[in-house]
């Protein structure tokens, strides 16, 4: 007699014979989806549709436009890609694809033993792109022991995962296979190509971008912005990390295996210190520049570089003076709602920009302010007799989230205005086909600086993080190319660093907390890494403002 299981699907009751997959099951159930099925959730664990019901459970589905959903998309177009560039060229005639870096919308990637990428190389990639597609080629995933997982690796040539695995404790890997054509990936996957049906490639720089739908828009696919200003940051700290011969995961524990790290972390650190003296440079170059407007999205390390940037203006015989936008919040009982209901401090609308900007022009006409405080607890403004009136050398240094936006200093000339976008742009890749997202380290820094100053638990961090995620997208990135120049915050060596600060506030995370799978893909994540500890951190670092012990007393 066949076994049968009893599931809880979409709130309803049925039975199904034992072994049914779930992408059957996600066939039968797409028409009430508005987007599509890609992976689902097994007693609230993530899985992929290959999964067989082998229980009782509940079943649910997870689409595009949802977060795991849509990763899992963007991994399948890149694994498509890479089967599609080595069938185009073979393997012996490219050294090897690397992706880079986000842009938009977009990811770029570059070729490493191929010169002269042109416009029918990128056509001949996406049509067999298409092809793979259309076949609807299984996505096949299998275990193997590590140690066979490097030989694999060293056979295809993936030097990079060969270093990653070297250091890897776990005895097995998974391994993904789009017919003879195997990879790893960090993240889970379609269960077939036919999943991944939009995309476009498109030449630039010394590269490509493959162009993906966004998370908002899953079915649609635009062209991405140009973001040239961001790229070119991006790009110069990717030629810094080669020249430290620290580009992936597997070469930074190398250096920390074989106790290179400190060298590393002094270099980078005086590589932040030269930036910042350069930028200070070109402040005091601009004689009628008087407000420096600093923005950027969250834990990018803001109050920091503010606090480094002014130690270097006054070396350059200016005196500047730190203003906190936040000062400037409306009392709370007057702070706008969101879609929500729920307090929006994220919009420019929380700021009382009548009286910043009645402040800033009277300082910038010699005038002497009365400058307030926020108290965060009482949710007022305050004054506490802190006044400034600006002398010939003086300079504020603005921060805060809405700096890039003029409608925030609307009556201020526009010369008196240099404006710096600082964001923590991660350089170092899991290895050439796995990525680490700028905003996972982001969000690794908030947890580590939410415990230690704020009392909030990791849990409560996570729950949080999209909807200051949204704030970022509609408040910051749009005007980061009206920045005067950017700093990127990031440091090669910081997750190594901060593994050993966010390790025991993930483990904290109740297993059947909502938040428990975000912290449970950060905890694997961390497994790549070698630890490096607090103490070869300097005390002015940009890092210090999370794990603590920064000079600056931030």
């Amino acid at each position: 007699m066949e076994k049968k299981y009893v599931l809880s699907i979409d709130g309803e009751t049925r039975e199904v014979p034992e072994g049914t997959r779930l992408r059957e099951l996600a066939r039968e159930y797409q028409g009430r989806y508005q987007h599509q099925i890609i992976l689902a959730r097994l007693d609230g664990g993530l899985c992929e549709l290959r999964r067989k019901i082998t229980r009782n459970c509940t079943v649910s589905f997870v689409t595009t436009e949802d977060t795991a959903g849509h990763s899992a998309y963007k991994r399948t177009v890149i694994f498509i890609l890479l089967k599609a560039i080595y069938d185009t060229v073979g393997k012996k005639n490219v050294e090897k694809a690397v992706i880079r870096y986000s842009m938009d919308n977009g990811i770029f990637f570059n070729m490493e033993g191929m010169n002269g990428l042109t416009q029918d190389f990128i056509d001949r990639v996406k049509a067999k792109m298409e092809d793979i597609v259309k076949q609807d080629i299984p996505i096949n995933k299998r275990s193997v022991r590590t140690e066979d997982a490097i030989r694999i690796f060293h056979r295809h040539h993936m030097y990079d995962k060969e270093k990653l695995f070297t250091y890897r404790r776990g005895s097995s890997v998974n391994i993904y296979s789009i017919e003879s054509f195997d990879d790893y990936f960090y993240g889970y996957m379609a269960d077939r190509t036919g999943a991944a049906s939009l995309f476009d490639l498109r030449l630039y720089d010394d590269g490509f971008i493959l162009v993906l739908p966004k998370k908002s828009e899953p079915e649609h696919l635009r062209e991405t912005s140009s973001q040239t200003k961001i790229f070119n940051v991006q790009k110069e700290s990717r030629e810094w990390g080669e020249k430290l011969q620290v580009s992936t995961v597997g070469e930074l524990n190398d250096c920390i295996a074989k106790d290179r790290i400190r060298d590393i972390v002094l270099i980078q650190e005086a590589l932040h210190e030269a930036k910042i003296s350069s930028i200070a440079e070109k402040i005091a170059d601009r004689k009628d520049a008087r407000f420096v407007m600093i923005a950027g999205p969250s834990s990018s390390g803001k109050t920091t570089f503010s606090h480094r940037l002014s130690v270097q203006l006054s070396a350059h015989g200016l005196r500047p003076h730190p203003i906190a936008v936040d000062n400037y919040f409306v009392n709370r009982e007057n702070t706008p709602l969101d879609d929500k209901g729920e307090k929006d401090y994220e919009c420019l609308e929380a700021i009382d920009l009548e009286a910043f900007n009645q402040d800033m022009t009277d300082l910038l006409q010699g005038k002497r302010v009365m400058l307030p405080t926020y108290n965060f607890v009482s949710g007022e403004r305050e004054y506490k007799g802190d006044s400034l009136q600006l002398g010939k050398d003086d300079i504020l240094v603005i921060e805060g989230i809405h700096g890039l936006n003029s409608a925030l200093s609307y009556s201020l000339p526009d010369e008196s205005k240099f404006k710096v976008y600082i964001s923590a742009l991660t350089q170092l890749n899991i290895d050439e086909h796995n990525r680490i997202p700028t905003t996972d380290g982001r969000l690794i820094r908030r947890i580590i600086r939410d415990a230690r100053t704020r009392g909030i638990s990791a849990a409560e961090t996570i729950r949080r993080w999209p909807s200051v995620r949204r704030g970022e997208e509609q408040f910051i990135f749009g005007f980061q190319e009206n920045a005067d120049v950017m700093f990127n915050s990031a440091l090669v060596y910081e997750l190594a660093s901060l593994k050993i600060y966010a390790e025991p506030l993930l483990f904290g995370i109740d297993r059947e907390s909502p938040e428990y799978e975000e912290a449970k893909r950060l905890m694997k994540f961390f497994d790549y890494f070698l630890p490096v500890p607090g103490d070869d951190v300097p005390n002015n670092s940009i890092l210090r403002e999370f794990i603590g012990g920064s000079i600056f007393g931030v």
